[in-house]
């Protein structure tokens, strides 16, 4: 059966929000006690979303375990980003901090306590007080599973505010009337096969990060970009897609996440040596480095024959000193991890690990209301309707390396203040605006597509070649290169998913078809990062290429990074697979700037 307009179901909301992980359901909470219809559209039950697998802790200055205040955070930030995080929504972003966190206790976030009844928090890689001086405990905890209490505690709120949640539902391509504004979505109900148009007077994207478009990776499945490929399809183009963070404690061989708070509750990394490596790397903050470093260090050992195992590819990470106790009462999953997918007693023996690719820092581009914005050359420009929040957005407090924790601190800023934004938007909208008629169309193509194919290639096929390519000419150091290699290989795949058949057409719980329609988003988000990586010709944060690592024309940035001509921001097209560029915003919205200078820890 082929799909039609004839066969499209109509539905009306105040607003529809793809994705309900922390992000989605934090904006879903804003808006459903405000009393507006909200559908809420997830692939998966909401408390199945990856935010699930957060693991070390929420960032925020409360100073309950340490002095600290917003303006520390504010800089290690900054920092963190290497200079390229928009200093404006990092302000904004570390100023509410406190407040989304109590207010997160509030609703019924069971953190882990100290003595007094405060929130325990440990030290985080690269959080720090007295602007680097030493490290500080920022991250509120609730052992090692505090993305699973956030996810529930949201989860709860928005059943009790009545949030109308469509489980099992993929959003497939947004809606744009005549005047550009975005009036809706198309949507596939899995369970059915049956297409909707989904009528809206906003919509939000919180569909999370896009790490399976990498062969090793800590994200879920379900995490294929599916709000950057719609954006992408829609003529809006994606930001900073080539920096991507790699963790650097991955369980090796698994790519299982470890968090970070193993280092904050103290573990070390150890060579073949026996050595604890990082402090030569990082003498002042050592194994509680930012991410990037840590990973770049890790590597760095591995490629000089320090690395430990048979085949000298991997690191240790010990834990045994902290002792039984500590490890299972702060970090139990650790524990559960080490048995099941390291076959490792971790309150014994050290676990394997290696970097493994986590997070996305770009994305769609976005201000701090979480409005999506289009760079003219000259300013960012409103797409009416349209907000994107979380990891598929790019509001740029993240730059160029994300800091531990500060990924659940976005999902509640920016989800509330989009939430807050889009209350007063919708109360002053009016009757919702008109749908054009040909408003399915590109969706019925894709559809009809796959369901008339009768020979052609398989989507995991496709989907694999992508996932290799990009792990082999995007990892954790590059050259200029196997990324121009990377390039030509991306583009050549491009061409194979329009060819992409479907054996199976039947309508119900179709998970084939899904997969296929998945491959569309893996490859506008794989083409984003190889094109804009290829095209960057520094050393930034995530972004470690050798050929630039210490460039003599630019002795001043010992680490390759030139900010005499790439201090800006990738824009990436998908329609002409070309880049232009916009500068970071250097101004703060209170506060004193901070300059670059070179990232020591």
């Amino acid at each position: 059966m082929s799909y039609s307009k004839a066969n499209i179901t109509k539905r009306k909301f105040d607003v529809v929000i793809v994705g309900a992980g922390g992000s989605g359901l934090r904006a879903a909470l804003e808006l459903s006690r405000a009393g507006l219809s909200v559908a809420s559209l997830s692939k998966v039950f909401p408390t199945r979303s990856h935010t699930v697998a957060a693991q070390g802790g929420v960032s925020a200055s409360l100073g309950n375990m340490s002095e600290d205040n917003w303006h520390y955070h504010f800089y290690d930030t900054i920092k963190g980003s290497d200079w390229l995080g928009d200093q404006d929504a990092i302000e904004f972003m570390c100023r509410e901090a406190p407040n989304v966190v109590i207010e997160l206790e509030h609703f019924g976030m069971p953190f882990d306590r100290n003595a007094d009844g405060t929130i325990y928090q440990r030290p985080f890689g690269g959080h720090t007080a007295n602007y680097g001086e030493k490290p500080v405990q920022r991250a509120c905890a609730a052992a090692d599973r505090t993305g699973h209490a956030m996810l529930h505690t949201l989860y709860q709120q928005n059943v009790k505010s009545k949030t109308n949640f469509f489980v099992e539902w993929m959003a497939l391509d947004l809606i744009r009337n005549t005047q550009g504004d975005v009036v809706g979505v198309t949507a596939l109900e899995l369970e059915t096969g049956d297409l909707y148009e989904l009528h809206a007077k906003a919509v939000l994207l919180a569909t999370g990060g896009a790490g399976r478009i990498f062969q090793a990776s800590t994200n879920a499945f379900i995490n294929t970009g599916d709000g950057l490929g719609m954006a992408a399809r829609a003529g809006i183009p994606l930001q900073d897609m080539e920096f991507w963070q790699f963790h650097p404690t991955g369980v090796a061989g698994a790519g299982v996440l470890l968090t970070e708070g193993c280092r904050g509750e103290g573990a070390i990394l150890l060579n073949s040596e026996g050595e604890r490596f990082m402090e030569r790397y990082a003498p002042t903050l050592k194994d509680l480095a930012p991410r990037d470093f840590v990973s770049r260090s890790m590597d760095q050992e591995i490629k000089e024959g320090r690395g430990c195992g048979p085949n000298k590819d991997y690191i240790l990470m010990k834990l045994d000193h902290l002792g039984a106790e500590t490890i299972r009462k702060r970090l139990p999953s650790v524990e559960e991890i080490g048995h099941n997918f390291a076959n490792v007693d971790i309150t014994k023996e050290p676990i394997p690990v290696v970097p493994t690719i986590h997070y996305q820092m770009g994305g769609i581009p976005t201000n701090i209301n979480g409005q999506v914005v289009v760079w003219d050359g000259q300013q960012n420009n409103v797409v009416n309707g349209l907000y994107a929040v979380g990891e598929c957005s790019c509001v740029s407090v993240h730059g160029a390396n994300r800091l531990g924790t500060n990924s659940l601190l976005d999902l509640l800023v920016f989800g509330k203040s989009a939430g807050k934004h889009i209350v007063e938007f919708v109360n002053g909208f009016g009757a919702h605006h008109e749908v054009p008629a040909d408003g399915a169309d590109r969706t019925l193509a894709r559809l009809n597509q796959l369901q008339d194919s009768k020979d052609g290639t398989y989507a995991q096929d496709v989907a694999g070649e992508i996932r290799q390519s990009m792990q082999t000419h995007a990892g954790v150091f590059r050259t200029q290169k196997s990324m121009d290699e990377g390039v030509a290989k991306i583009n050549a795949i491009r061409d194979k998913v329009g060819s992409v058949t479907l054996k199976d057409k039947s309508m119900v719980w179709n998970t084939a078809r899904m997969e296929a329609l998945e491959v569309d988003n893996l490859i506008e988000v794989a083409q984003a990062t190889m094109t804009s990586a290829a095209a960057r010709k520094e050393c930034r944060g995530a972004h470690t290429v050798y050929d630039y690592e210490h460039p003599a024309d630019h002795a001043e940035f010992p680490l390759g990074r030139n900010d005499k001509e790439w201090l800006k921001h990738t824009l990436w097209d998908s329609a002409t697979n070309s880049l232009t560029y916009k500068p970071v915003n250097l101004k703060p919205l209170t506060v004193a700037s901070v300059p670059p200078k070179v990232r020591t820890f």
